[in-house]
């Protein structure tokens, strides 16, 4: 491949370079791979039987192992799978991201191509799917969008955007999806589990007494939006979750786990969240690699979509509010894990480094539910006749 400063490097090469650790191919297996089973299992899924695998893990720890498979003759597959030790199946449920990704197969949606699902756990400890492994760059760090040019990293911008309208347009009939999930009320249903989330990771620790993520929520619970339309809600969709190809545009979305059905803006507003305009300075390490030049600038985003959506974008100050509120909770919960010891032997820096996040994240949610504040006030004096701003 070639070795320009635009050229867009594996999938696998960028990883190693970034947080996630790689591990030298080896046909030994790993605790949660039987190369042996999967190997047999793949050549009666495959149109060619496959010799030998070589493997590496792309992605592991806590969250959904994945590992990469490789054929003596260059074929490649990716093995998605839960963590090691005791788990509930709902929390990592294979078959229902299998089902997702398969189902937009056929869609605008550009989804990696599944392979199969085996259910039966005596072949790899616990259930799995295999899709084609997709070539191209994914952009988790400065280092990484450096690789892009300007021209590119405009590209990722509008094709991600363009893809988010996708999904959100995708018709449930159509696809078999119309009962992934409940259809309405589903910002009221995610506040109430964050913070009940939250509360729990307050109790944990003394240092989340964070009285703004308490404000932020009962203003977000008295504000709820009207639902403007039910659709796949991908739940994480940014940047680092997807592919990109040697232009710059998508070939993948990635990370279907918590997907569901839902409010469409919860996804933009969250994009918002762990997005950078082009020089300026990131608030989050994730939402860093946009800063440079050629991405698009955050209100770029919001008027992209709005041109390819039918959706009324005149309240997305509320979603952009509640996306750092949510993620509040999220890390919240992270801090206090490791801050207790679950997650094994961990530095008192990334301890700290957590709980900075976590402070940061508060105060965008606050500074951002000011909007939601002062568009309320407005509308009450509007409503009862007083000029906004006197007594």
């Amino acid at each position: 491949m070639a070795s320009t400063s635009n050229a867009l490097r594996p999938v696998d090469t960028l990883l190693t370079a970034s947080v996630v650790i790689m591990i030298d191919p080896s046909p030994s297996g790993h605790p949660g791979l039987n190369l042996e089973a999967v190997t047999a299992w793949l050549n009666a899924h495959v149109s060619e039987p496959t010799g030998p695998l070589e493997w590496s893990l792309i992605a592991g720890g806590h969250s959904n192992l994945t590992f990469e498979l490789c054929s003596q003759d260059g074929r490649r597959w990716v093995l998605r799978r839960p963590p090691l030790g005791q788990i509930l199946a709902t929390a990592h449920d294979m078959g229902r991201e299998y089902r997702i990704i398969s189902a937009l197969a056929d869609t605008p949606v550009p989804v990696a191509s599944v392979v199969g699902l085996c259910t039966d756990v005596e072949v790899n400890g616990a259930p799995f799917y295999v899709m084609d492994f997709v070539e191209g760059l994914v952009v988790r760090s400065l280092e990484g969008a450096a690789t892009l040019s300007p021209s590119q990293r405009h590209a990722a911008s509008e094709s991600l955007v363009d893809v988010l309208a996708q999904i959100h347009s995708v018709d449930l009939d159509n696809v078999g999806l119309a009962d992934l999930g409940r259809h309405d009320g589903y910002i009221e249903r995610q506040l109430r589990r964050w913070y009940g989330q939250f509360q729990g990771s307050q109790a944990q620790n003394p240092n989340l007494d964070l009285p703004a993520v308490d404000e932020v929520f009962q203003l977000l619970m008295e504000n709820l939006p009207a639902q403007q339309a039910t659709s796949i809600v991908h739940g994480d969709y940014r940047l680092d979750n997807c592919i990109l190809d040697r232009d710059g545009k998508l070939a993948a979305v990635l990370d279907w786990e918590i997907c569901t059905l839902g409010d469409p803006l919860a996804d933009l507003g969250l994009l918002w969240v762990y997005w950078t305009d082009p020089g300026t300075t990131a608030a989050l390490p994730q939402a860093s690699p946009t800063s440079l030049d050629g991405f698009l600038r955050k209100q770029d985003l919001l008027d992209r979509y709005s041109a390819v959506s039918s959706l009324d974008l005149s309240g997305i100050d509320y979603y952009i509010a509640f996306g750092y509120w949510k993620l509040t909770c999220i890390i919240a919960g992270v801090f206090a894990r490791y801050a207790g010891g679950a997650m094994g032997d961990t530095s008192q820096a990334q301890i700290d480094g957590f709980l900075d996040m976590v402070r940061t994240l508060s105060t965008e949610a606050e500074q951002a539910a000011q909007h939601i504040r002062a568009t309320s006030l407005t509308s009450e004096a509007e409503s009862t006749g007083i000029p906004h701003g006197r007594d």
